[in-house]
């Protein structure tokens, strides 16, 4: 990933030299380019800012040297041949869209980015315009948290950090990116290390016991009790004990279904590294019509969709596809549980059960072995993607 950062103190951007993002540069996974503004200026005294029109307290960023400065970015970025075109363009600010781990994440899919550190009262709203318009940049403008700054370059450091830490290869183990706060909807559950006993305190006895199933109960449990306490707002009921009620799917469920089909299979995407998936590029009206030729399921939890799946004979065998449980309730069964109200659903001439999944969704290829699916012959039309089959048992 190439990340282009435009400020007029460039140094504050040292940080971003050390720790992980730091050898990240290093190993060649991360380009970061810090420009100066005041490089752009043409006066003696390299000025940068002007009072507002209509008045007003404060100094406004200039239009002139944002828009060469933007130009030497884009010019740049040519000249080393970055894909993609142009960058997407980052300008933090209070007034933007807040800044979360799913827009992180979404960052962090882009091979090129480009920050623009605002001073004082703000950029001059026509380089917005000139950078949408004459440069076709995409613009997002986001903001860090509901308070203000003196510049953004506290929040580009912090953006870089979060967007570059999902870059694979940055993070040498990808698996302790995917319990983290934020991941799933729910903050992370308390954590222990040697030794057992420290100042009269105990690390929980169910962390000690070897039983993983317990364990992963009682992690997903203080998961919920700690962002009852600290973060309440991101609780939904779906998250307690409501009764799962699974039912076969109506035309007015499809709404919903291609909401979750679409949040499930970006991670999918994600995962295997394109966006070539049926899931991703099916629409609404192509979903309300597979209700007429598949039985499709759906699973709601205190009256939210939670999952669905869906059935389809072919031949003696009934290929299971569109299994999907909400990202923030993972983990708890509720995937197996549609898997097998799936297998249930067969008719008696059914023999085998069939599907298929993402050749590195590591998760998804665990719970097909645990249930007692095994590879089936690849199909040469579908790179990228593993069958699976199970024998139905008599």
């Amino acid at each position: 990933m190439r990340i282009d950062v435009v400020s007029i103190f460039p140094d504050y951007l040292a940080a971003l030299d050390l720790s992980l993002i730091g050898k990240a540069r290093e190993d060649g996974l991360l380009d970061v380019a810090v420009h100066d503004l005041r490089d752009f200026t043409h006066d003696r005294h390299r000025t940068v800012d002007d009072t507002p029109y209509g008045g007003g307290a404060g100094m406004v960023m200039k239009a002139q040297p944002w828009s060469e400065a933007l130009d030497h970015v884009v010019a740049q970025g040519h000249a080393a041949g970055l894909p993609g075109g142009r960058p997407h363009l980052v300008v933090p600010g209070p007034g933007g869209t807040p800044f979360t781990q799913a827009l992180a994440r979404q960052l962090a899919d882009e091979p090129w980015l480009a920050f623009a550190c605002g001073r004082y009262e703000g950029i001059d709203e026509r380089v917005y315009e000139y950078a949408r318009e004459d440069l076709g940049l995409e613009v997002s403008v986001i903001s860090l948290g509901d308070y203000v700054l003196n510049g953004g370059e506290v929040a580009v450091l912090a953006m870089v950090e979060a967007v570059g830490r999902l870059i694979p290869g940055v993070i040498g183990n990808a698996e302790s990116l995917v319990e983290e706060s934020h991941e799933d909807g729910l903050l992370e559950y308390p954590i222990y290390t040697k030794p057992q006993q420290w100042k009269g305190r105990e690390v929980p006895p169910v962390l000690l016991s070897g039983n993983h199933a317990a364990i992963a109960a009682w992690r997903h449990d203080q998961r919920l009790a700690r962002t009852a306490a600290r973060r309440p707002d991101l609780l939904h009921p779906s998250h307690g004990d409501a009764d799962l009620d699974v039912r076969l799917a109506t035309a007015a469920d499809v709404p919903e279904i291609f909401t979750l089909v679409r949040a499930c299979y970006v991670d999918e995407a994600h995962a295997n590294g394109t966006l070539d998936i049926p899931a991703l590029t099916e629409d609404i009206d192509t979903l309300r019509a597979s209700l007429d030729t598949t039985r499709t399921w759906v699973a709601r939890k205190a009256g939210r969709l939670v999952g669905s799946v869906r059935t389809e004979v072919r031949g003696d065998s009934l290929f299971i596809g569109r299994l999907c449980v909400a990202p923030d309730l993972r983990g708890r069964g509720l995937g197996r549980r549609l898997l097998e109200r799936a297998e249930g659903s067969a008719a008696s001439g059914i023999r085998t059960f069939s599907l298929m999944t993402g050749a590195r969704s590591e998760a998804n290829l665990r719970m097909y072995r645990k249930a007692g699916y095994r590879p089936a012959p690849p199909d040469p039309g579908s790179p990228g993607v593993v069958a699976l089959v199970k024998r139905r048992r008599t």
